[in-house]
């Protein structure tokens, strides 16, 4: 009678045991947690990098151009159909309340607090920073960045410095042009649409309104403006898998830049209202 056949592993090898759910769950959190470790001291190096000379001035206007080119228009369609949302929703919240004389403060705070900043970094990052990480994606599966550092060229500071400066200086910039355009189609629906008094608009708006909202819009830009250039720079400098590697991370690149905006605006929002007194307070 021949010997039972054996079940198993070979003798000597051990045996393979498929991880949980809790092993798996404990994999992915390690892994998110190192990943945004390292994002973060990418963030440190391009920090300090915008200190470092020289200046890679060339690479710097190219690059606004091109962010610029892309998302002006854009922005510029987005922002009208927003702040006339915003001042339609609020015109009719404060009609019910009987608060009609307060709807151009709080559309026009709303528009140039909140919405301004992140609609203009929304464009920034699906137009700018998208084509950002699918350029140095591609440059990365091309073996470009490691020919950089083996010629001891930093491509932290020759590609990623002046992308992420170009992408801040865009978002500044275009968070003044969509709040005015904003405010302008916020004041005219609320005007032609809902036959609100053009004087009592722009009085209330006027008297509860203070330098530091604008300022607080243009530092939400800058931080976001900054979040986008280096999600999508670090994203494209870490590709898997070749050319498909370079279409994930591009899509992965806008989904964390839009999840950290909302993060960050929310932040920002927080310490600023409780910090800084509402005008007549």
């Amino acid at each position: 009678m021949s010997a039972p056949t054996r079940v198993g592993p070979p003798v000597g090898e051990p045996e393979y045991i498929e991880p949980g759910p809790l092993q798996r769950g404990k994999a992915k959190v390690v892994g998110a947690l190192r990943e945004f470790g390292n994002m973060f001291a990418m963030g440190l190096d391009v920090f300090f990098g915008l200190f470092r000379r020289p200046f890679q001035v060339r690479e710097f206007i190219q690059q606004f151009w091109f962010i610029a080119s892309v998302s002006i228009m854009p922005a510029a369609l987005v922002s009208i159909p927003f702040g006339a949302v915003l001042t339609l929703q609020l015109g009719s919240l404060t009609e019910q309340i009987g608060a009609e004389s307060f709807n151009g403060a709080a559309s026009v705070l709303a528009v140039i607090q909140q919405a301004s900043p992140v609609v203009t970094t929304l464009i920034v990052a699906g137009a700018g920073g998208s084509a950002i990480c699918a350029d140095l994606g591609a440059r990365t599966i091309r073996e470009e960045i490691d020919a950089m550092r083996v010629l001891g060229v930093s491509p932290i500071h020759r590609l990623v410095v002046p992308r992420v400066l170009a992408a801040m200086g865009v978002a500044a910039l275009l968070n003044g042009m969509v709040s005015v355009v904003g405010v302008a189609g916020g004041y005219f629906f609320n005007v032609i649409v809902q036959g609100g008094t053009p004087g009592a608009f722009l009085a209330s708006f006027s008297a509860l309104a203070q330098q530091s909202d604008l300022w607080v819009s243009e530092i939400k830009a800058l931080i976001f403006g900054f979040l986008a250039g280096l999600v999508a720079s670090y994203r494209g400098l870490n590709p898997k898998g070749g050319p498909k590697g370079v279409g994930d991370v591009v899509n992965q690149s806008v989904v964390i830049t839009f999840l950290l905006l909302f993060f960050v605006n929310f932040v920002i929002s927080v310490f600023y209202l409780q910090l800084v007194p509402a005008k007549g307070a």
